[in-house]
């Protein structure tokens, strides 16, 4: 079995160091970082399975940090735990309100800190096993046949089944071994399904990578605007999420628009 990924975001070397041995010695895989702004490439990038940061950081603090995830729509599934050594009950809220889903306090116990993780990892599966997920036993969604525009997906959950028209799907983002398939009116569907296979079987008419996590339909382009270093980002219509387009990809999706 896969180790769980953990990144940890503090700008206190001694707690970042204490924090790796513990989590290395009970067989979790750890990435570290000491301030936000990388914090955030790294969850990014590397798509841990939880988050643990601190609130008290010089120029970008743990409230940035989530508010910034939450935006990107970065691991939106993904346990984010805020460690901090004093909270107003104002900021505990508004840690909350962000999506946070616990608080550890400065000084915790060993016991304390993997209880927490552990809890929240058991929860986050939980939760995984009863959202949306595609029937991938259907004719049509089992990875041999690629659709067409106009095409319906069918989508389950629970018991209730639910046709989606293929073009109402704006983007798909690689969520650990799910993908996060969001339709036009910003609903997530968890599907047990990768990015690859997405890949395969979406019109490419329609959709295109742009990211190795990040698969667009070009129809919902709103805006590309060019970053340094000949680099692109771009954003969807009513969305608020801004994604980067790597260079692998920006030819190919210059080609298509």
């Amino acid at each position: 079995m896969a180790k769980r990924k953990i990144l940890i975001i503090e700008d206190d070397f001694d707690i970042l160091e204490n924090i790796t041995t513990l989590l290395e010695a009970e067989s979790y895989e750890v990435v570290t970082c000491n301030n936000g702004p990388k914090g955030i490439v790294f969850a990014e990038n590397l798509r841990p399975d939880l988050i643990i940061c601190d609130i008290m950081m010089p120029d970008f603090d743990g409230y940035e940090v989530l508010e910034e995830l939450n935006k990107k729509n970065i691991t939106p599934l993904t346990p984010f735990i805020f460690l901090t050594a004093k909270v107003e009950k104002s900021d505990l809220r508004k840690g909350m309100n962000l999506g946070s889903d616990d608080y550890i306090f400065k000084p915790y116990t060993a016991q304390e800190l993997l209880k927490s993780i552990e809890t929240r990892l058991s929860k986050c599966e939980i939760v995984k096993t009863k959202v949306l997920e595609e029937d991938e036993n259907s004719s049509k969604t089992n990875g041999k046949k690629r659709y067409k525009e106009g095409d319906n997906i069918l989508f389950k959950i629970h018991t209730s089944k639910e046709f989606i028209k293929i073009e109402r799907i704006k983007y798909i983002l690689a969520e650990n071994q799910y993908t996060n398939v969001v339709l036009d009116d910003n609903r997530h569907i968890l599907v047990r399904k990768s990015l690859n296979i997405w890949e395969q079987l979406l019109p490419e008419n329609l959709f295109t990578r742009i990211h190795r996590s990040v698969i667009i339909n070009i129809n919902y382009i709103n805006k590309i605007q060019k970053l340094v270093n000949n680099l692109y980002s771009l954003s969807l219509k009513n969305c608020s999420s801004v994604f980067s387009i790597s260079r692998r990809y920006s030819k190919i999706l210059k080609d298509r628009i």
